[in-house]
């Protein structure tokens, strides 16, 4: 019985091995680079959080235009990368054509869903998340005027602006909000220039917040905020700490935790399809707090901003999605 056990026990962890041994994850980045501060970057620590668990390393990318897209995603599938991982919407259209042709081979998509048998798709509420930092903005204002700055011109930037809005209005019926896009092409995500321009004029009409969702734009944006005097919010990872006491709080979206799990699920052989969304209730989404931004928000605020949590959670108050109704009501 004793030799039984330990043979099973011995092909179990031959079979956990190779598994392991079978698993060659890699990560393709969006436009905007791999330490952009932002979401890439969020995507990048979580494929190293599964590098530093488990030993396993990854394979990785950075595109400089569109067209390098489905020619990487097809080298990377064509050498035995999987699981492969790409964060970002705009990949959508290059997976769906790689997908179908490798049919083995598991894909994960990060900000989009491709309806694909061997895709994962991961989508999440930045809607709701982007109501608690409009709230905080609104009670942080002195000048009862905030603003938004968002990289390019499309419904998932617009789904955080309507959030932002609908959540600093909850707070301040009267606030007024300014909102801008850099552009309408995929060279606003790392437009530090007109980053900066914009903000400055947003300050001019009174502006002391502003939450940017700009990608590498959003660097200029917090960096002009904090040499204006005026409070920026970050985006996607916690970027308080770039600019202490100078960045209210942090829209958190956890790129990071999709990335991870994917690569982990992979690992454990639990690989799974099909689309999830994750929004405050599961943690997906949320606002950061830490010794950088302490000081700037008080408790009456932060218990303002915990309440209104609760009632998105609890269903008491629905958030606008803008990505299912591209009408913005407030």
């Amino acid at each position: 019985m004793k030799r039984t056990l330990l043979s099973l026990m011995a092909t179990a962890l031959m079979s956990a091995t190779a598994l392991a041994a079978d698993v060659k994850p890699a990560i393709l980045f969006d436009l905007g680079g791999k330490f952009d501060k932002s979401f890439n970057e969020a995507a990048f620590n979580g494929a190293t959080k599964f590098k530093e668990e488990t030993g396993v390393d990854f394979r990785e990318f950075e595109i400089s235009n569109d067209a390098q897209r489905e020619q990487a995603l097809r080298r990377f599938a064509r050498d035995g990368n999987n699981p492969i991982v790409m964060a970002g919407f705009s990949w959508a259209g290059a997976l769906d054509k790689v997908a179908a042709d490798y049919p083995e081979t598991d894909f994960a998509i990060i900000d989009m869903v491709v309806d694909q048998p061997n895709v994962r798709s991961t989508v999440f509420k930045q809607h709701e998340g982007s109501y608690l930092v409009g709230m905080m903005a609104a009670l942080a204002s002195k000048t009862g005027t905030v603003s938004f700055v968002g990289g390019m011109d499309i419904p998932l930037i617009r789904s955080f602006a309507c959030g932002y809005v609908g959540g600093a209005k909850a707070a301040n019926p009267d606030i007024k909000i300014i909102e801008t896009m850099t552009g309408t092409t995929p060279e606003a995500w790392n437009n530090q220039t007109k980053g900066a321009e914009i903000t400055k004029s947003q300050v001019d009409q009174g502006s002391d917040v502003v939450f940017q969702a700009a990608g590498g734009t959003g660097i200029a944006v917090l960096q002009t905020a904090a040499d204006s005097g005026i409070l920026g919010i970050g985006v996607d990872s916690n970027q308080n700490g770039m600019h202490p006491g100078s960045v209210l709080t942090s829209m958190l979206k956890r790129v990071d935790v999709a990335v991870y799990n994917a690569f982990m699920d992979a690992n454990k052989g639990e690989f799974s399809y099909g689309f999830s969304v994750l929004g405050l209730e599961s943690g997906g989404v949320g606002y950061s707090m830490d010794e950088n931004n302490a000081s700037l928000v008080s408790a009456d605020m932060e218990a303002t901003i915990e309440a209104a949590k609760a009632d998105i959670i609890s269903g008491k108050v629905t958030v606008h999605d803008y990505m299912s109704d591209n009408n913005c009501p407030y």
